[in-house]
């Protein structure tokens, strides 16, 4: 290892599309470190779309919002969250907290899920309440029949929902507990399945590549499936190191979802990925990458898993720490063009020079399969410089209109993205 400078040797492109351009590993003395701190909105500003749409803020004043989920009836839910901030003591996890604060993630959780109803139809939330409080920093949501599913950092959590309520009082049952205790990746996502049977959950790890040992792992880095009748979790499938945004494609009925992958090889790798989940498969982490990548870094090492290892589907960059993503199929208060795809929250890197992510993007699909090179939906999230950042993308969902919502948890607003209105 070298102590000096590292930066991209490649062009971002590069790390992008079915088959990304992998170098070898950059092993230098100190981890790349480059974070954008923040510098919220100013009145009147907004991130930036491409010719023939337009964005505007549906709900502002918010408290750190990461995560959205439409109800039937065209509620939107807003899981006000932040990291519980439990993590094993290492001087590298110190270090990690120091950057995540200064990119504004090292504030307290509020810890609650807020209701947002636009009543008049005018694309602004002018209804707001305080739908549940004195969670334990919730990320996912589900409603199933007239179950409630939240996923706390530590545990899945239900309630019972009725139609149009403006909030739940109830202190709710605990359906399952979920890795917890340390929380390096502590964002706990729920999907549930078209027949109402399951709820696949996500589970990150707790390290970047088992620093803390493979015991910290148990039940991490996997997707699992809980059987709503039984209570029975189960993993779907494995080696994902940090999965997040979870979604049906309706064409195909696969389930696909988003993943971050490792840091501190260099700012070339390794990208964050899309993929459809294939049950039972494992995609390599800790042990390789994209397939039967070897990641020399962790011991012992695991030739017999290495070689079971599958490559995802799309690779979305490196360190662009993407998080939610929604198909838009249903988009359709969007132009024809961003309705057979995949939109991306890319929430931003910090192991990255020059930076990477700050957006939203959409993948374009075709036969079910992404297509094409991604195009940005919702930029200018960055300042010029890239010094500061006025916000970062986390959640999606579309509104009952079908319109984008996207939740900005640096600038404490929900976007709104729709078609332009015509001259």
């Amino acid at each position: 290892m070298v102590a000096r400078p590292e930066r991209a040797s490649l062009p971002l492109a590069s790390g992008f599309g079915a088959h990304p351009e992998l170098p070898p590993p950059d092993a230098t003395l100190m981890p790349t470190i480059n974070v954008a701190t923040p510098r919220r909105w100013e009145n009147g500003q907004k991130p930036a779309v491409p010719a023939g749409l337009s964005v505007s803020a549906y709900a502002t004043g918010l408290d750190h919002p990461r995560w959205l989920y439409r109800l039937p009836n065209g509620d939107i839910l807003v899981s006000e969250s932040n990291s519980p901030g439990t993590d094993i003591s290492t001087l590298k996890n110190r270090v990690a907290r120091f950057i995540m604060g200064r990119a504004g993630a090292g504030e307290h959780s509020p810890n609650r899920i807020i209701l947002l109803r636009d009543t008049d139809g005018d694309g602004q939330a002018d209804l707001r309440s305080v739908f549940l409080e004195n969670l334990y920093s919730p990320f996912g949501i589900a409603l199933v029949g007239s179950d409630l599913y939240v996923a706390n950092a530590d545990a899945i959590v239900k309630f019972p929902y009725q139609d149009g309520t403006t909030g739940i009082h109830d202190r709710g049952t605990k359906v399952v507990d979920l890795p917890a205790g340390y929380n390096h990746h502590w964002t706990k996502n729920i999907l549930a399945s078209p027949d109402g049977k399951y709820l696949y959950v996500t589970v990150g790890s707790n390290s970047n590549v088992a620093d803390n040992g493979m015991d910290a792992e148990k039940g991490r880095v996997r997707i699992d499936r809980l059987d709503l009748s039984t209570g029975e979790l189960s993993a779907y499938a494995t080696g994902l190191r940090n999965p997040n945004g979870l979604a049906w494609n309706s064409q195909t009925g696969a389930l696909w979802v988003v993943v971050n992958e490792r840091d501190e090889i260099g700012s070339d790798l390794v990208p964050d990925y899309i993929t459809a989940v294939k049950e039972g498969a494992f995609y390599g982490w800790p042990y390789s990458y994209y397939g039967q990548h070897v990641d020399q870094r962790v011991q012992p090492q695991r030739p017999d898993l290495v070689a079971r290892a599958i490559a995802p589907d799309y690779a979305i960059g490196p360190h662009t720490a993407s998080l939610g993503i929604v198909f838009s199929n249903d988009a359709t208060a969007l132009p024809d063009q961003w309705r057979h795809g995949l939109f991306v929250a890319q929430h931003g890197s910090w192991n990255r020079r020059p930076k990477s992510g700050y957006k939203v993007i959409y993948v374009p699909f075709d036969n079910g399969e992404p297509s094409g090179q991604p195009q940005d939906v919702l930029t200018g999230f960055l300042t010029g410089d890239e010094e500061h950042v006025h916000g970062r993308p986390v959640g999606l969902a579309l509104d009952g209109s079908g319109a984008l919502l996207v939740a900005d948890d640096v600038g404490n607003t929900i976007w709104r993205v729709t078609a332009a209105q015509q001259p």
